[in-house]
């Protein structure tokens, strides 16, 4: 059985979503909302002594990584990664430890990290901090280190109207309620942050 149904808003990235409205299926103005970290997700008690990204590069420490042909995660994952330890780190998590298989990259979503640690086929990954905020207030046992703000890259989520929405109006109150105090104590319960620029 196939469902179809026509959106009225759409939400991603913020520059996913101004890319959108440049090519006309979204009408802007982008509406920013909330912004999220990176994080290094870890088993319960992070039995493998993982303190920052430096670490990860390590040949011992197994890891379940965001594929960036598939997920923009994984690219700025790449980012912080140079940030913390230059081009070295970068091909050593992305490519020397892929090649040796100690390094896996997801094949559908990064969250199969959270997964593929408590099945004992990863010791960590990088995730958004929402993600491991999520895995902590269920009770599954995974934490998390973080990432200095120094190192650490941000990403601003945003929506918009999607052109011929079938519903602007109910688009417009949706777009206006998402940056609301009510919406935003509840993005906070999982770490994210209200967007203030």
């Amino acid at each position: 059985m196939t469902w179809t149904a026509t959106a009225d808003v759409y939400f991603g990235g913020l520059r996913k979503v101004k890319e959108s409205i440049d090519k006309g299926l979204l009408i802007g103005p982008a509406v920013p909302y909330v912004t999220n970290n990176l994080t290094i997700m870890v088993a319960k008690g992070n039995p493998s002594h993982i303190n920052g990204l430096q670490d990860l590069g390590k040949p011992e420490i197994r890891l379940a990584m965001p594929n960036p042909a598939y997920e923009g995660i994984g690219r700025q994952i790449k980012v912080a990664l140079g940030n913390a330890g230059g081009e070295a780190l970068v091909n050593e998590v992305y490519e020397t430890k892929v090649k040796t298989g100690t390094t896996y990259l997801t094949l559908i979503h990064h969250r199969q990290t959270p997964l593929s640690i408590m099945q004992g086929c990863a010791d960590a990954g990088v995730t958004w901090q929402s993600e491991a905020a999520f895995q902590e207030q269920v009770g599954n046992p995974i934490e998390h280190v973080a990432i200095p703000d120094n190192v650490n890259v941000t990403a601003t989520y945003a929506g918009a109207q999607v052109k011929d929405a079938p519903h602007p109006e109910a688009a417009r109150e949706w777009l206006e309620f998402i940056r609301s105090p009510e919406a935003l104590k509840i993005f906070e319960r999982y770490g994210f942050k209200p967007y203030t620029n």
